[in-house]
């Protein structure tokens, strides 16, 4: 039988929105800056970890293998095996599920598990023929006329770089980027334009809400950057948002007539989190107080195309393994890649012929009660830091399950590529 696991601990840094250039903070940079308080606040060493394990998309030259980087700045010591994991949007959910079986299977007991991305430091890429062009002349062997030759292939196009964030939000197989999959979405369940801008102000003002009354406070640690700049809050919300200005924007991936706009779409962002997981034996050891503990999880898989359902799947098989209702689930969090892709997700759960003829289901599962769901925001209020959000909405699930009194949620994303990830997680 598999050994229980339980959330510890777990903390964050603010999400910066990107701004233009590179952000003051590296993948690594932000796992330190939120690992660091998160560490002195326990009863153990950092060298008393078994693993450490970090999702990580856009990885920088300077940062290979960030978790054994990260790892090794935090003091975890040089005998703490650390690696690094990328599934897209779910990496931060992987990094913690891959701890998760580790210690369920008694291989460990006590895991660093978390995510980190700075999008603000993503490449810049040259295109093709420009690194044709000085392959061929790093490669001229002929002399000074045949560099001369080379050279005359130049093109100034060649100096126009390639924004490889931009490339890495495309599918490669349907050539769609992730916005329009949202598109298709709100196609496919007629998700009007007005919803999904009334889904993101009250995203907006969730967030703003819990900023506010301090419901954050022991998730979100300050970052503090070279220049002695505080960044002490998620700095993409807009409390002053509205219907009518959102309205005003124009759609960015189908105009004149689609849904997905800057204002209704998760932002682009820095940040990371993490989480400390620890088997009943670890507890005892340190004298831990266990949070939550992580009951399953599930990756699930669908058509690139229509990726943004992957939440749909992957938490239907968890009801089904758990013979759950969608009632029996007191709280989710559900990433907002998109508003239209959330409202999608909703809307396909009360959908008969989908639940039937994709879900296997004998009716439409039902429907979720807008207060049950991403109760103080998300990625379109805070962001979405591509590596550290799988990790961000399932310690946020635990903090809000505390302050509300909940026992049941389940933590679910949906995954560039057609994939879905969801962990079902009880209070302790």
């Amino acid at each position: 039988m598999s050994r229980p696991v339980y959330i510890v601990d777990g903390a964050r840094t603010p999400f910066l929105k990107v701004r233009g250039g590179p952000g003051p903070f590296t993948p690594v940079d932000l796992a330190v800056q939120c690992g660091r308080p998160l560490l002195l606040r326990q009863p153990f060493a950092p060298t008393d970890f078994d693993q450490v394990i970090l999702g990580c998309v856009n990885v920088i030259a300077d940062e290979a293998n960030p978790a054994r980087v990260a790892a090794l700045r935090l003091g975890c010591g040089t005998q703490t095996t650390a690696f690094t994991v990328q599934i897209n949007c779910g990496s931060g959910m992987q990094a913690m599920d891959t701890a998760y079986r580790y210690i369920a299977d008694g291989g460990s007991d006590l895991i660093l598990a978390g995510g980190a991305e700075a999008l603000s430091h993503a490449p810049l890429v040259l295109r093709q023929d420009a690194v044709e062009w000085l392959a061929e002349m790093q490669g001229n062997k002929s002399g000074p006329l045949g560099a001369l030759k080379a050279a005359s292939h130049f093109r100034p196009e060649f100096l126009k770089p390639i924004v490889g964030l931009e490339r890495g939000l495309t599918d490669p197989i349907t050539d769609l980027g992730m916005g329009q999959t949202a598109e298709v979405l709100a196609h496919l369940f007629s998700i009007s334009r007005e919803a999904a801008d009334r889904y993101a102000v009250e995203s907006h003002k969730r967030l703003a809400r819990a900023e506010a009354e301090g419901w954050l406070k022991g998730e979100l640690e300050p970052a503090f950057a070279r220049d002695g700049t505080v960044h002490d809050h998620d700095d993409g919300v807009r409390p002053d948002s509205d219907v009518a200005k959102l309205a005003k924007l124009k759609p960015v991936f189908e105009r004149p007539y689609g849904k997905v706009t800057a204002g209704n779409s998760s932002q682009i962002t820095d940040g990371a989190c993490w989480t400390i997981l620890a088997s009943e034996a670890a507890v005892e050891r340190h004298g831990l107080r266990p949070r939550a503990r992580i009951v399953d999880s599930q990756w699930s898989a669908l058509d690139p195309s229509i990726m943004g359902l992957g939440p749909v799947l992957a938490s239907t098989e968890l009801l089904k393994r758990h013979d759950l209702a969608l009632d029996a689930i007191d709280l989710w969090e559900l990433n907002e890649a998109f508003a239209a892709q959330v409202l999608a997700c909703l809307a396909a759960w009360q959908d008969e012929g989908f639940c039937r003829e994709v879900l296997g289901l004998d009716n439409a599962a039902g429907t979720i009660d807008p207060t049950r769901i991403n109760v103080d925001g998300g990625a379109i209020s805070l962001g979405h830091p591509v590596g550290a959000s799988g990790a961000r909405i399932a310690l946020h699930l635990v903090q809000a399950m505390e302050r509300l009194g909940s026992r049941r949620g389940i933590a679910t994303e949906c995954i560039g590529g057609g994939q879905g990830g969801a962990m079902l997680i009880e209070r302790a």
